[in-house]
């Protein structure tokens, strides 16, 4: 079963921060931004760093060093995932946050940004040591953390398990059961259904509005999915399901094409039964995975780790249209090239925010006491994915600009106008 993991820009070999801030500044210029208006939105509002002491399994007390960055709650109560990872740190934090904020202003719904960290190795953790540090970071987080404050949510390194404790142990704080504190929850505790597809499905939408701007026609195309986890396996079957013959993907065993096209399901059904790893898969042949990004295909959907478009390989890509289905997959300094070839790119805090949106769907179902139907919760995401797409699009046709630099034109725009009708400082 692919689990679900709310998808989150992810630090590139730079400092994180520093590069959100080059794509923002460029939008900045091209709003006129006024000073006052530039300073509160390229500030977190608030970080909060603790050490949070466990009992291991031994029976030794270690200290954990955790992280919370709430970057803007202009547009509503702050949201964003918590990160288990050995090499987090706080300015990762602080980019992941402020890419939150403009993922949830792009697709207008009423959240600012935020993400969390603990310095650590889940792997080589057992699950009554994750609970603990779970359960002691949120004790420590108790007054930030709050359905009308700050709600997270899973990332890397957590799921669905860790969230069930962390909305456990908030409860235990406040004395009644508070469902909306957390999303990403197990179903049985007031997880949405649609969850799990909800970002490969945002990227399909994303592709296909991006392939009717180009006149693509879905059943005449070919597309290649680079990381075939959960966002990259979901987005590849639903594109496959429309007509997109998918002739290569990839994970960490290696890259695998087949010229007639993969068939995704049978794919799928090996992955999951060899531990969520393609190694061995007979439907296609093995290829070197650094010409998989660079094959002649007309879709290429990077859909697995930060940085693997770079100045390096941008010059080979054959594409005509770049989904960017991880986070910051594509470099910085690899943007201008791209643009110069004519490759339109829809980025990550558009491609991607479909997780985003089902957790907005979560929270105003546990709010109202009530769940919706499957096909609900798809047709309003697809609305939204859509609806956004076309602001993007047409804010990239206003100010002729790529669909990165418009994306952080819609989102910016919107945080900076309800800033000044909240009357700002």
């Amino acid at each position: 079963m692919m689990l679900y993991k709310e998808p989150a820009p992810i630090k590139d070999r730079e400092n994180p921060f520093e590069s959100m801030m080059s794509r923002f500044n460029i939008a900045a210029e091209v709003l006129g931004l006024d000073e006052e208006t530039y300073n509160v939105l390229k500030s977190p509002t608030r970080q909060v760093i603790v050490n949070v002491p466990v009992t291991m399994d031994d029976g030794k007390v270690r200290v954990f060093e955790g992280f919370r960055v709430v970057h803007s709650n202009i547009l509503g109560p702050s949201k964003g995932g918590i990160r288990y990872a050995p090499d987090v740190f706080l300015d990762e934090v602080k980019a992941l946050a402020a890419w939150m904020t403009w993922k949830c202003a792009v697709v207008d719904i009423p959240y600012g940004g935020a993400k969390g960290g603990i310095i650590c190795d889940p792997y080589s953790m057992s699950a009554g040591e994750i609970e603990r540090l779970t359960r002691a970071y949120t004790s420590s987080l108790v007054d930030i953390f709050g359905p009308d404050q700050d709600i997270p949510a899973p990332d890397m390194g957590t799921g669905p398990r860790e969230m069930a404790w962390l909305m456990d142990e908030y409860s235990k704080t406040k004395g009644s059961t508070v469902h909306a504190v957390v999303t990403g929850k197990p179903l049985v505790l007031g997880g949405s259904l649609g969850r799990v597809e909800a970002t490969g499905r945002g990227v399909m939408v994303s592709a296909m509005a991006a392939m009717e701007k180009l006149e693509m026609d879905p059943n005449k195309s070919t597309a290649v999915v680079q990381g075939f986890g959960n966002v990259g396996a979901w987005a590849a079957k639903l594109m496959a399901e429309r007509g997109v013959k998918i002739l290569g993907i990839s994970d960490v065993s290696g890259a695998y094409w087949n010229d007639n096209g993969i068939d995704i399901e049978e794919a799928i059904e090996y992955k999951n039964a060899h531990n969520g790893r393609l190694e061995g898969f007979k439907g296609a042949e093995t290829m070197n995975p650094d010409e998989l990004l660079t094959a002649k295909v007309d879709v290429l959907v990077p859909a697995a780790v930060e940085d693997v478009i770079t100045i390096h390989n941008v010059n080979k890509i054959q594409a005509r249209l770049i989904v960017e289905g991880a986070n910051g997959p594509t470099s910085y300094k690899a943007d201008n090239i791209i643009n110069e070839k004519g490759i339109m790119v829809v980025p990550d805090i558009l491609a991607n925010s479909g997780g985003v949106t089902v957790s907005y769907f979560e929270w105003v179902q546990n709010r109202m006491g009530f769940k919706w139907t499957l096909d609900r919760i798809n047709s309003r995401a697809e609305r939204i994915m859509n609806e956004s797409f076309e602001r993007v699009y047409a804010a990239s046709q206003k100010y002729n600009v790529p669909m990165r630099i418009a994306a952080y034109i819609v989102a910016i725009d919107k945080v900076a106008m309800t800033y000044k009708y909240r009357g700002g400082f």
